[in-house]
């Protein structure tokens, strides 16, 4: 472990749950969206022209974006392409999960009811010489921290 016990963000993978599919599933590019905030209402009181209560109301998520190479067959592409094209939706569970040195999980954030939401290729350029990307949009209800 390093001297202070911070990890690297660039280490980790993802479990969809009960999906099936191999390890090409389990890797991205990039997570981003582990993100809750508390929502306010706002409360004003008779008499009292000064200011307004702000009051706790819920917890809100922003949505889970994962970038990867683009794969041509997938259990996770095929999951995508069914809900996209019929609007049925089956929601998962998944996992996100921060590896420490020895590849083990360090931290872990247990990702509930996630949907497909939005599906996305990069630009194709024949001037460059980069991999195709593919965003991977979800929805979900919420998450919590595992160590």
């Amino acid at each position: 472990m390093n001297r202070f016990g911070f990890l690297g963000a660039f280490h980790f993978r993802v479990e969809f749950l009960g999906l099936g599919g191999d390890s090409v599933d389990t890797r991205f590019q990039s997570v981003s969206g582990l993100s809750s905030s508390i929502e306010t209402d706002s409360l004003r009181e008779g008499g009292e022209n000064r200011f307004e209560h702000a009051l706790p109301s819920r917890t809100s998520y922003s949505d889970l974006v994962l970038k990867r190479g683009f794969v041509t067959s997938s259990a996770l592409l095929d999951w995508f392409s069914s809900a996209m094209q019929t609007l049925e939706i089956y929601p998962k569970d998944l996992n996100v999960v921060l590896l420490n040195e020895k590849h083990e999980p360090a931290m872990t954030w247990k990702v509930t009811h996630a949907w497909p939401k939005k599906w996305a290729i990069g630009d194709l350029d024949a001037e460059t010489s980069a991999i195709a990307i593919e965003t991977l949009e979800l929805g979900y209800h919420d998450f919590r921290l595992e160590k």
